[in-house]
């Protein structure tokens, strides 16, 4: 069953990832296609794998899903990086800091179930 929470995580995770595809778009002059669609795989695929472990058919499977989320969470800061490298630096501070935010989030979610208190 998810939760208010979750719900709020999930819309946080959808926004993050639109508005990863909009910085792209924006710098799509400066930007190799390849990076381009690195960083949006990435960054949407984030609230795609949290959404399926909500949906999750076992406590194992929901971790798997958390655990993939954070991967795609800490490759998207790599493709961010990426992009400020190539780019104006200012452009994506607020980037880096959500996706800093949304590892911390999925982190204390792993943390969570290593200790094996239940969703």
């Amino acid at each position: 069953m998810k939760t208010i929470l979750s719900n709020e995580l999930e819309e946080r995770f959808l926004h993050f990832g639109v508005s990863v595809i909009k910085l792209t778009q924006l710098q799509k002059e400066k930007l190799p296609f390849s990076v381009i669609d690195q960083a949006i795989r990435a960054s949407t695929s984030i609230g795609a794998n949290y959404s399926e472990a909500q949906n999750a058919s076992s406590k194992a499977d929901f971790r798997n899903k958390i655990y993939i989320a954070k991967k795609e969470a800490s490759e998207t800061r790599y493709w961010l990086l990426v992009i400020t490298e190539l780019t104006d630096e200012n452009t994506t501070l607020s980037y880096l800091k959500e996706v800093q935010e949304i590892l911390l989030i999925l982190q204390k979610i792993v943390s969570t179930l290593k200790t094996g208190i239940s969703k």
